[in-house]
């Protein structure tokens, strides 16, 4: 078996070797990037955890908690003298490795998918129509998860972009390895944004990745409109819980001020749960709660969203008293206002502004034709 992981570390570092000594000699020596003039930046409007700045036809992207990554146009130099640690990604970026989940459905949205050649997700585990096809038809291959990826196929596709998420950053074993291999990592942060549109926003990084930057404004702009006569009505005073019910009886909720939450509030609602016992004690988006503090926190919620993306689908009112009989005694339970996500909710990030005019249909009281969310009958 040693003998067979030495032999494999031999050929996957003599591919990379061939890989590097290609690039170099395809890759011509640009002017001094310190001489270089800032020419523009790119126009965001809600995402806070990236930037690009315009350096005549390069672009250097600077992610938070990420690091900085010069984009160089097809044909022309890489610039010497760049700043310590910019990760430079030369076009075209045609053969991704795309592990990033989340990126999958705005690079769909975009018709850049021709780009993406790899995938950390399997066929079956797709929800973006899109992506399960390209597997089918052997377009897309899988490559590995994050944390095991397929090096050998890897190399043997010529991949040029590895699409991280930040689960790369708890197996910083991997990037290092990919690197050596000469493939650039890009860790996207889109999880990070605290405003919902800003996370959707991250589809313009994606289009100047692609080549697709116009499309990626146009769609992000067309869908941001939709919300415009929504958040023009009043408040509906609606007090909504959001939750699931893990496999030892505690309830999962989204943490108040996360993207949910604020979905939420961008629709109408108002979001009830205020006060969780030990909130502040990690960084994530959610929090447990025992049932007895979810209980007194939305007993009389208007509205309760059960997030079925973990543990599945619920159908019936019936299955979310099999799983605590307390919510036989919730407002919502007895009025008929309980809703449960559908399986494509988080992968189709796209459908930000989809979601909050499901929200506010339901808030509205008139919760047909909703895209995400289905009514437990």
């Amino acid at each position: 078996m040693k003998r067979i992981r030495m032999l494999l570390t031999a050929v996957l570092c003599g591919l990379a070797l061939c890989a590097c000594t290609q690039g170099q000699s395809e890759t011509a020596v640009g002017e001094d990037f310190r001489k270089m003039e800032k020419t523009g930046s790119m126009e965001l409007s809600y995402a806070t955890q990236f930037s690009v700045d315009e350096y005549e036809n390069y672009r250097m992207v600077h992610i938070e908690k990420s690091g900085d990554y010069l984009i160089v146009p097809e044909g022309q130099g890489v610039p010497t003298h760049l700043p310590k640690d910019t990760v430079v990604l030369k076009k075209p970026l045609d053969k991704t490795y795309l592990v990033a989940t989340a990126a999958m459905d705005p690079v769909a949205k975009i018709d850049a998918l021709s780009s993406i050649r790899l995938t950390g997700t399997k066929a079956k585990d797709w929800e973006i129509p899109e992506a399960k096809e390209a597997m089918e038809k052997k377009k897309l291959l899988f490559a590995g998860k994050y944390s095991q990826p397929d090096y050998e196929l890897i190399l043997s596709e010529g991949c040029n972009l590895a699409l991280e998420n930040t689960m790369i950053f708890h197996n910083p074993s991997t990037k290092e390895k990919l690197e050596e291999l000469g493939i650039p990592v890009l860790v996207e942060c889109s999880s990070y944004e605290e405003h919902p549109l800003g996370r959707m926003e991250w589809m313009k990084l994606y289009g100047l990745l692609f080549d697709r930057e116009k499309e990626a404004t146009a769609f992000f702009d067309k869908e941001v409109k939709k919300l415009d006569p929504i958040l023009e009505k009043e408040k509906s005073g609606k007090s909504v819980a959001f939750f699931y019910i893990t496999t030892d009886g505690t309830v999962n909720v989204r943490k108040p001020g996360d993207y949910i939450s604020r979905m939420i509030e961008m629709a109408g609602g108002e979001y009830c749960i205020k006060n969780i016992p030990g909130m502040e004690e990690n960084a994530l988006s959610t929090a447990g709660m025992q049932m007895e503090d979810f209980y007194a926190a939305a007993k009389d919620a208007d509205v309760l969203i059960y997030n079925s993306t973990i543990v599945g689908e619920l159908s019936q009112m019936k299955d979310l008293i099999q799983k605590n009989k307390l919510f036989a005694d919730f407002k919502a339970v007895k009025d008929g206002q309980v809703f449960c996500t559908n399986q494509n909710f988080y992968q189709e990030t796209t459908g930000t502004c989809s979601f909050i005019e499901d929200l506010h249909a339901v808030f509205q009281g008139n919760s047909k034709d909703m895209k995400f969310l289905k009514p437990l009958q």
